[in-house]
């Protein structure tokens, strides 16, 4: 009897034990499988209902106008938001823009019955660039066309084309000279913001803009570049769509060289003397990317370098098409997992260090004539042909923001020692640090008067009112070092700024304004970011 009543404990103790097993395999495997998984539609997070205390939604649209038939409405009103899910907006309604005469017939649609214009494509910016309280938006994703000239080495693109598919048409004989490090953006939106990404050479996408037609709010076409109507070029440079839409951009395109791939690990605080002493005097270092760890033991303190040199100016004929980016699943759940804690984020940093190596593409086929032993080759097309998929989730209630400074050059190091404290003893988790160059540049509303060094952060919040405070909190706190450093931040996040703020990083902006209403006296084009940035300086 005592022998059985043992048998029983001990079966009970390992039915207990195997549940607690089994349960904690299958919380794990469906936790895993929630952190794979991709986005089943955009995040609608509800709405930031201010910027520094002043309400940002208008009141109802009155007496709308009925919907013109003539043009090709995506949406008869509704709502629309951007890649933060915390921009909802009500707007009277969208038009899928296909061809010109849809922007000229939109426009003057707008200007008969007293409707506000935005311009919008795949809505990465966070902070109500592309869209506003009851406006008309024009939707440019389908208006896309691209024509590339060989002998002049230029593309010509309508607004709404990616980059993505930009570099499938110039693949393999040409590249793209400027843009992000990603592909995901629209031309017309990295105009707007006056992109810049990972060649350090050549700068900016200003840079690289032969010319633009764009469509004044009177319904006007004009062209303008570096040399003709610059003034009008540096206000739609970098104007976030306030001055016109661009119908088309024609840009530099360059060879597609190709490039032996390396890495290493310096000090971040070792990055300037890195910067003076192999970047910047290596005209064959084509591309370039610094990558900050976000581990504990080592937070903003090691940074991995990944360079490109240049090896050859043409990959060999016969080169395969771009290929799309592998282990998405698995990243996710990496990205994901580092938002639940240090070991996590060890653990992201280990893989990015020890694992990623071993797995890299190295996509060009070799010749005799291009043996380099055990050597990487990718061409200039493949370290920009990512889609970034793994960083957009199904987690509803979460949501991670970009945040971008610039700092002058010879502030770095003490800069990033703050950023490192400030970073530190807050409690949202950093997902993503890199380091680029920028180049000191010439529009209106200038993120970089002199030459820089910019720092990119991705960081996760809540979507709920604790999230947005705890991240408005800590932007203004970055701001705030950006500013004691002689740097500035980027506009296109999130509207967490407050007006001395803004003034202080951007003195050119009441000249900006006063231009604005020069060139679009209705004020016709507008969208949240406009009105917020017009109240916050203090301009009705």
């Amino acid at each position: 009897m005592i022998e059985e009543r043992k048998g029983f404990r001990l079966s009970r103790r390992l039915l207990l034990g195997a549940a607690v097993v089994g349960g904690a395999v299958l919380w794990g495997g469906t936790t895993v499988a929630r952190l794979a998984r991709g986005p089943s539609g955009q995040k609608n997070a509800g709405r930031i209902a201010d910027i520094d205390g002043i309400p940002l939604p208008l009141k109802p649209l009155e007496n709308a106008p009925a919907h013109d038939p003539s043009l090709p409405w995506s949406a008869k009103g509704g709502d629309i938001n951007d890649a933060s899910g915390l921009s909802m907006t009500p707007v009277y309604g969208v038009v899928e823009v296909r061809e010109e005469d849809h922007i000229t017939k939109a426009l003057a649609f707008a200007r008969a019955n007293g409707l506000k214009v935005s311009v919008a494509a795949v809505r990465h910016s966070m902070g109500g660039h592309a869209f506003d309280d009851n406006a008309l938006v024009l939707d440019m994703r389908a208006f896309n066309k691209m024509t590339v000239d060989a002998a002049a080495k230029t593309m010509t693109l309508r607004p709404g084309a990616c980059w993505h598919d930009i570099q499938n048409l110039l693949h393999p004989r040409f590249a793209v000279k400027a843009m992000q490090s990603t592909d995901i953006f629209s031309v017309g939106g990295s105009l707007s913001v006056n992109a810049h990404g990972m060649d350090h050479q050549s700068g900016s996408v200003a840079g690289s803009i032969r010319s633009m037609r764009v469509m004044l709010a009177d319904g006007s076409v004009t062209t303008c570049s570096l040399s003709e109507n610059t003034e009008l070029f540096r206000h739609v440079v970098g104007g976030y769509g306030l001055f016109g839409v661009v119908l088309e951009a024609t840009l530099d395109i360059v060879d597609n060289a190709v490039y032996r791939t390396s890495r290493e690990i310096i000090k971040s605080d070792d990055f300037p003397k890195f910067f003076a002493e192999v970047l910047e005097p290596n005209r064959d270092i084509g591309l370039f990317y610094g990558h900050l760890s976000t581990a504990p033991g080592n937070f903003l303190e090691d940074m991995i370098v990944y360079r490109y040199d240049k090896v050859a100016d043409q990959p060999p004929a016969g080169q395969p098409v771009l290929g799309e980016p592998g282990s998405v699943g698995l990243k996710r759940v990496i990205m994901n997992l580092a938002k639940r804690g240090d070991l996590f984020q060890e653990l992201k940093w280990f893989t990015e260090k020890t694992l990623e190596p071993k797995f890299e593409s190295c996509t060009v086929a070799r010749t005799a004539a291009m043996a380099e032993g055990e050597a990487c080759l990718v061409t200039r097309n493949n370290p920009m042909h990512d889609s970034v998929p793994y960083l957009f989730n199904d987690l509803v209630d979460e949501t991670d923001i970009l945040h971008e400074y610039f700092i002058p050059r010879a502030a770095y190091t003490s800069f990033i020692a703050e950023v490192r404290e400030i970073l530190r003893n807050q409690t949202l988790p950093v997902l993503n640090a890199s380091v680029r160059i920028v180049h000191k540049e010439d529009v209106a509303l200038n993120y970089a008067p002199e030459p820089s060094y910019s720092l990119v952060l991705y960081i996760n919040q809540p979507t709920d009112a604790g999230g947005n405070a705890r991240m408005r909190d800590l932007t203004r706190t970055l701001i705030d070092v950006t500013i004691s450093h002689g740097g500035r931040f980027f506009l296109p996040y999130q509207l967490h700024y407050t007006g001395k703020e803004l003034l202080a990083c951007y003195p050119e902006l009441p000249a900006f304004l006063a231009k604005k209403r020069q060139y679009d006296p209705e004020e016709l084009f507008s969208s949240t970011f406009y009105r917020a940035i017009k109240t916050l300086s203090g301009i009705a």
